[in-house]
Order: C-alpha cells, then structure tokens, then sequence
C-alpha cells in the first residue's frame, strides 16, 4: 500500500522564497501548497488541512502571527514553523505557539531538520 506524502502548507509573499522552498521540500519527498497571504493561508487550510505550516510573519494584510492563531484554534496540535527574516519577532508573545521559529536563510538544513523533526515521526 502506498502511503501518502505529507503536505506542507507553505505561507510566504515572495515568490523567490516559495520556489525555492517548494522544490527544495518536493525534493525531500513532500507535497507543498502554497499561499501569498494570511488570508489565502486560511483558505487553503481549512479547505484542506496540511501536515504541517510554514509560515512567514510579515506579510501584506493579515500577518503571519494573526494566522498562527487562527489555524491553532481549529487545531491546536499542527506543528507551524514560523520562519522570518526578523530576528526580533522571536521575542513576540504571539510567537511562542510556534513550535519552531527559524530565521530565513540561504542555507536551508534547519528549516529541513524541523520539518523532519515533526513530519517522519
């Protein structure tokens, strides 16, 4: 029987990020959605529930702390690794429902590592 891949929903408002990380998890064996958003995000998740989120803070619109806690509220045990190229959001109360915060960079073996961590289990 075959198992089914996990999904990733992935929550980022530049493209460069999205293509880069989508081929790279595609790569590892994932199927990747994603969303430009908050808004989009809770779209795509409530439509069809992911394995797991990668989520980007500062985006247009509604941020990507406002979408953590929404998508915790419908459910409180997917894993979302907030990942942002600011460093002081870490210290934002609203992050720490998180279970992972890694800041954004070209080398992408945390970001791997966190995903694993909670996908392979």
């Amino acid at each position: 029987m075959e198992t089914r891949k996990k999904r990733i929903l992935l929550v980022d408002d530049e493209e460069g990020i999205q293509l880069l990380y989508r081929e790279e998890f595609e790569d590892e064996g994932f199927e990747v959605d994603t969303a430009y958003n908050g808004e989009e995000a809770l779209e795509k998740f409530k439509a069809n529930p992911p394995d797991l989120v990668i989520l980007d803070i500062n985006m247009p619109g509604m941020n990507g702390i406002e979408v953590l806690r929404q998508m915790k509220e419908i459910n409180p045990d997917l894993p979302v690794i907030l990942s942002s190229a600011y460093q002081e959001y870490k210290q934002d109360f609203g992050t720490w429902a998180s279970e992972e915060y890694i800041v954004k960079s070209a080398n992408l073996d945390e970001l791997k590592a966190a995903v694993h961590k909670y996908l392979d289990a």
